[in-house]
This record gives C-alpha cells, sequence and structure tokens, in this order.
C-alpha cells in the first residue's frame, strides 16, 4: 500500500510540473500576454515597461496592419495554474517574399529562469512555423526592425532605451541550449556631448553653408513638423530598404506610423536635408522617455502621459532614434551636416549624452560616421538562428 501511494504522489508531482501551452484567443488571455513581463521583471531595475495603450493597439489584428500580411499565433506557458511565460510567432509573408526566405520568427519571449518552460514555448513555435513550411526560425523579432530585435547580451548595468529589448541575462543561455547562434547583432552606441564642440565640427558646418547646394532644415514648432512626416517616411522606404528585417512601410502603416510618434517628436531634434525641393535625408531624436515610462509603470491614464513629457523635457539624454540619406545621395557625407546640427539643438537643450539607436553591424557606413564622431559602443543586442 505505501508502495502505491508513492507511485500516486509521484504522478501527481509529475502532473503539477507539466506544462501547459494555450494558444491566445481571448481578451482575457491577451491581457496575460501583456501582462506577465511586469511579473517576470518585477526585480529587475533596469527594466523599461512597455506603455500598455500602445501594447493593447500593437496585438490587435484590427488596429495593426501587420497583421494582414503575417501569420501570427501568440501562446502562453502555463504551469499549476499560473502563467509562467509567453511566446509569439510570426511568419512575414511580404519580407519572406521579397528576400525569397522561408523563415519563421519568434518575438516577445518572457518566461522565468526555467529551461522547461522556454523549451516548450520556443518548441511550439519551431513546430508551428515548420508546420507552414518554414526551413529556419529567427528571433527574438517582432514584424520589422521598427519592433524591438534581438536579446541584450552587453549593457546590463546601463539604463534602457525605448523600443530596444529589455531582457535578463539568463534569457540567452536558455536560447542557446535549444540549438540557436548567432544571426546578426546590434549595437547602441553612447556619445557624451561636449560643452563646445571641436573648431573642426564648427569649420565643416560653415563650409557646408557657404558652398553647398544644399540646406538643413529646422524646426521650431510641431505644427511646422507635420508636412514632412509622410515623405520622410517615403525617404526611409528607400533608404532602409537592404537593411536586415525592413520591411517597407505601405501608406495605411505610415499615417499609423506617424499617429504614434508624432506626439512624441521635439521639433528641435528632427533635421531635414535638402536639395532644392527634394529631402535627401533626416534624422530625428527624442528626450529619453525611459524614466517618465517607469515612473507611470507603463500606464498612460490618469496622469502617466503628463509623468513621461514631465520628464522628457527635464531628460539630459537625447535617443537618436533614425536616419537615413536617399540612395542616390549617399557617399556625399549628408550624414554629418545633420549630425552635428542634431548635437548643437542638443548642446543647447543642456543635453549631456546621446544614444544612437539599434545599428546593424554590418550598416558599415552607419558605424563609420558615429565613430567618426568619437561614439563608443555600451550595449549589444542579439538576433538569433536554428535551422528547423
Amino acid at each position: 500500500m505505501p508502495r502505491i501511494l508513492g507511485k500516486i504522489q509521484c504522478l501527481k508531482l509529475m502532473l503539477e510540473k507539466m506544462i501547459e501551452i494555450k494558444e491566445v484567443k481571448c481578451r482575457k488571455d491577451l491581457r496575460k500576454f501583456i501582462h506577465i513581463p511586469e511579473k517576470i521583471h518585477k526585480n529587475h531595475t533596469n527594466w523599461l515597461p512597455p506603455i500598455y495603450f500602445d501594447e493593447w493597439n500593437f496585438f490587435n489584428p484590427k488596429k495593426n496592419k501587420s497583421f494582414d500580411y503575417c501569420d501570427t499565433i501568440l501562446l502562453l506557458a502555463i504551469r499549476d495554474g499560473e502563467v509562467v511565460g509567453r511566446i509569439m510567432g510570426i511568419i512575414n509573408r511580404r519580407y519572406n517574399l521579397l528576400r525569397n526566405e522561408s523563415n519563421g520568427r519568434f518575438g516577445y519571449l518572457e518566461c522565468y529562469n526555467d529551461a522547461e518552460v522556454s523549451h516548450a514555448l520556443i518548441k511550439a513555435i519551431a513546430d508551428w512555423a515548420k508546420a507552414k513550411e518554414m526551413n529556419k526560425l529567427i528571433g527574438p523579432y517582432g514584424f520589422s526592425d521598427k519592433d524591438p530585435q534581438g536579446f541584450m547580451i552587453e549593457g546590463f548595468e546601463y539604463p534602457p532605451i525605448i523600443d530596444a529589448p529589455c531582457n535578463l541575462p539568463y534569457m540567452i543561455p536558455l536560447v542557446e541550449q535549444e540549438g540557436f547562434t548567432k544571426e546578426v547583432d546590434c549595437l547602441i552606441y553612447k556619445y557624451d556631448i561636449p560643452e563646445k564642440f571641436p573648431e573642426l565640427h564648427t569649420r565643416i558646418l560653415q563650409r557646408f553653408q557657404e558652398k553647398s547646394d544644399y540646406k538643413v532644415i529646422e524646426f521650431a514648432k510641431r505644427s511646422q513638423i507635420k508636412p514632412y512626416i509622410i515623405p520622410v517616411l517615403h525617404l526611409m522606404n528607400e533608404g532602409y530598404s537592404n537593411i536586415y528585417g525592413f520591411v517597407p512601410l505601405n501608406d495605411r502603416e505610415m499615417n499609423d506610423f506617424a499617429a504614434r510618434y508624432m506626439p512624441l517628436l521635439d521639433p528641435r531634434f528632427l533635421k531635414i536635408i535638402a536639395k532644392d525641393d527634394e529631402i535627401a535625408g533626416f534624422v530625428i531624436g527624442l528626450p529619453s522617455l525611459t524614466k517618465g515610462i517607469q515612473k507611470s509603470k507603463g500606464h498612460i491614464l490618469p496622469f502617466g502621459y503628463f509623468q513621461i513629457i514631465w520628464t522628457a523635457k527635464r531628460s539630459r539624454q537625447l535617443d537618436m532614434m533614425l536616419g537615413s540619406v536617399k540612395p542616390k545621395y549617399q557617399g556625399l557625407g549628408l550624414e554629418i551636416p545633420m549630425a552635428l546640427r542634431l548635437l548643437e539643438s542638443a548642446r543647447k537643450a543642456k543635453m549631456e549624452t546621446m544614444e544612437v539607436h539599434l545599428i546593424l553591424e554590418t550598416n558599415h557606413k552607419m558605424l563609420a560616421e558615429v565613430e567618426k564622431i568619437g561614439a563608443k559602443i555600451i550595449k549589444r543586442f542579439r538576433v538569433f538562428q536554428k535551422s528547423i
């Protein structure tokens, strides 16, 4: 009899440890999917919560147009009745067709330091992608390179930056033990803004102003920016066409993108370079939103929006988010006068540092320009890959 009871207890323990993988199909489960990271990162000092209003829109196929050309699946890992992890599977049909690839993606992977949970989640996405005739799985990756990409592998000591991954260090071995290896790295650079710029910078700008056919357009009011946003996004489509993971935005997506980020733009930190009436390049920076989002815990209402804006106005860090030059104007050094004007505006705003957002390690032209001003790598993010 004791032996039978012992077997029953062992069976009970095994059942309690079993992991259920459940597809998200209702609003209640989507809420669990969106909010499980705040439990996992409860004691993570450098965690940057998402803006939850955006999260609900992002994971809503009726509001996020990326769902129109992607196959997707959202999964929860449940153990003993509790949600212990999540993952998203994405097959970007548009990107695969453009690149002649058969890649599935996993993204938004969150779990505790538990190899059984991470294995169950990743395997479920691999099986799903393989059933849809994919032969490779990459990740973490979203719909495009405008979503958080990769896991941070270096730079955990630095404060996070908006739209960059914010994982705990244990995620890397959890993924690697599933057989994943490096696909590509993305880098973040930091630049200490000097109180006075070197004479060389001044001479470069002076020569540019005196002899160039190009002009740098600057802004004082947000209303002045509005007519330029869609043309800038069209230019981004051209300039980013050969960048890993980039999917061109269509007109509807451009309008959505503009509506999402327009309220956050500070006109001082948008610089456009033009020849005659044609936009040749642009660069966009944002005062760091990190402290405000952390204080608001990701909630816009009732006072979160004001906390975010208030702290951004007092930020001493500028985050350079986007920049590009039209392909036919590349190689002319147009990035330099735009960058110098941006840095001048940052100095006038009493910014002390600038972080340059995720740059692919294969984007040698951009890396050279950033390193030319003396910026240093402080963070590294890795996208992983595995044949399936």
